[in-house]
């Protein structure tokens, strides 16, 4: 059955356009013209992305153009391309989705709140594509979509098909172009479905500042009891999703929210989680999410039983699912809060130095903010198994478009403003430094949350780390004392003095790249090397 919608003001000639349709019909759809669909034991749409399974942040361009070069952080994260060489893209990405019989368009909003909210309209020639943006975008009512009109933003994906990668500003076959002057956002070469998703959130961070809006890279939670709203920052591997998952709290969204002079809300209508040794115990609320609605991408499943093997990592590590956030049984629609009372920078210190927690002053949380830096397991070839400091800043670096001391300064005045409490908690090593240390245990994490969040760590007494200059709690309900002070932990307390001096210094070291952007106190609030 065709079906017209006028896309031609895009260059679109198509005239069968499928326009915001239901699951059921992009099932059909995808499992009759694109290789590799199925569906699992329990519903899920399995999608294969092809040879991209992930972001391609190298190949990541912005137009330089007079109405927002001055605002943007120019460098290696938003890359200059001229107006120009976007046109090709454009142009390219067009004539190749104009070759299709038949194409997918999805109109829906970004932001919950109203007064915030961005109209996007995504173009593509897959049902994978839209069912996931169907999935992460807030999906409109059957009147809503009647008066959807012009869209704010519109992705045009082509990314089955390659970028001219001897195009001038080019360095591969894959571009993902945003142009912020004529409101589009362009894909070829890749047709791994974050990059819509991203770039959605992208545009969302630098919208969002011009007009005193605190965009971030975090989940949010309310609780349950008395309405309370608490956000979280951390980067993968940290424990955010999982902590996000508290049975006394609800969910406003796990990984993309804005802070007005409101209150918080969720920019996403759905939850893009990851599915690597995914399982029902350790993960309920995800796992049961991926049912029918959902889609599975680049994941392993057996032909008979169609059950799908998480552990199975032969296409990629990075296989995730995509889901509507009503699939969580603790969301909370809509997906808004008020100001959060308390702000949770996680990090996993795989060093083994910083404090299972500890609080932040205003400078220290604007300092921690833009470092935002974990500690990876390095790999272990030719035995080294050293462990790797990671600093992304703002827990989100590659969407970042203004200077992150433009994000950290908004979060300052916000935190300021509304009385929250910041705290820094790390759900690394104790006991040593990877391979001499252990893992910190989730279930004393999730006391230190528990007791932020019931207000018991506020008033507890503290002990300043010289180094760090961290105040840390000498004592918190479910976690025994000693494990509060990281020196103490290690056998060798000369041996934990070097690493400290050690991680001091990668943090001053890279500070360095945005000490331009940021105030003395803020530059005073980090290690004292």
């Amino acid at each position: 059955m065709s079906e017209e919608f006028d896309l031609s003001p895009h260059g679109i000639t198509v005239k069968n356009i499928v326009r915001n349709a239901s699951p059921s019909r992009l099932y059909e759809l995808a499992l009759q013209n694109e290789k590799g669909t199925a569906i699992t034991k329990t519903g899920a749409m399995v999608a294969m992305s092809g040879e991209k399974t992930g972001r391609s942040p190298n190949d990541k361009r912005i137009v330089h153009e007079p109405s927002s070069a001055d605002d943007i952080w120019w460098g290696d994260v938003n890359i200059k391309l001229d107006s120009h060489t976007f046109n090709i893209g454009r142009e390219r990405a067009i004539d190749y989705l104009n070759t299709n019989e038949q194409l997918f368009c999805v109109d829906a909003y970004a932001g919950w709140d109203p007064k915030y909210q961005i109209k996007v309209r995504i173009v593509c020639a897959r049902a994978y594509h839209a069912l996931f943006m169907h999935n992460m975008l807030i999906r409109p009512t059957a009147e809503q979509l009647k008066s959807f009109g012009e869209p704010d933003y519109v992705v045009f994906n082509g990314g089955a098909f390659p970028a001219n990668r001897h195009t001038s500003g080019m360095t591969s076959t894959t571009s993902v172009s945003l142009n912020l002057a004529s409101k589009e956002f362009v894909i070829l070469g890749t047709e791994y479905a974050g990059e819509m998703k991203k770039g959605v959130f992208t545009i969302m961070n630098y919208l969002m500042p011009k007009q005193g809006v605190l965009s971030m890279h975090c989940s949010a939670t309310e609780s349950r009891k008395d309405g309370e709203t608490s956000i979280l920052f951390g980067l993968s591997g940290t424990g955010k999703t999982t902590l996000s998952a508290d049975p006394h709290r609800l969910l406003i969204g796990d990984d993309e929210h804005c802070w007005t002079d409101e209150g918080v809300f969720n920019i996403e209508g759905g939850c893009y989680a990851k599915a690597i040794n995914l399982t029902a115990e350790a993960e309920p609320d995800i796992y049961n999410s991926l049912r029918f609605g959902s889609v599975l991408e680049n994941v392993v499943y057996d032909e008979h039983t169609r059950e799908v093997d998480y552990t199975n990592t032969s296409i990629t590590q990075n296989t995730r699912g995509s889901y509507p956030i009503e699939y969580i049984e603790s969301a909370k629609i809509p997906c808004v809060g008020g100001h959060p009372k308390n702000v949770i920078f996680l990090t996993c210190d795989a060093f083994g130095v910083l404090p299972p927690v500890s609080k932040l002053t205003s400078s220290q949380a604007m300092y921690h903010f833009i470092s935002g830096y974990t500690a990876k397991v390095a790999g272990t070839e030719m035995g080294v198994n050293e462990p790797e400091a990671t600093f992304s800043p703002c827990f989100g670096g590659p969407f970042m478009v203004w200077h992150p001391a433009r994000y950290a300064e908004l979060l300052a005045q916000k935190i300021e403003k509304h009385g929250a409490q910041v705290w820094l908690v790390n759900t690394g090593w104790t006991g040593g430094a990877y391979g001499t240390g252990n893992r910190f245990k989730l279930k004393y994490t999730r006391a230190i949350v528990d007791a932020i969040h019931s207000g018991d760590l506020a008033s507890v007494e503290t002990k300043l780390d010289q180094l760090f200059g961290l105040e840390i709690p000498t004592s918190c309900p479910g976690v025994p004392a000693d494990l509060l002070m990281p020196r103490d932990t290690w056998k060798d307390g000369a041996r934990y003095d070097e690493t400290a001096r050690k991680l001091a210094y990668l943090f001053k070291s890279n500070f360095t790249s945005y000490e331009d952007g940021a105030s003395p106190e803020v530059r005073a609030a980090g290690p004292k090397t």
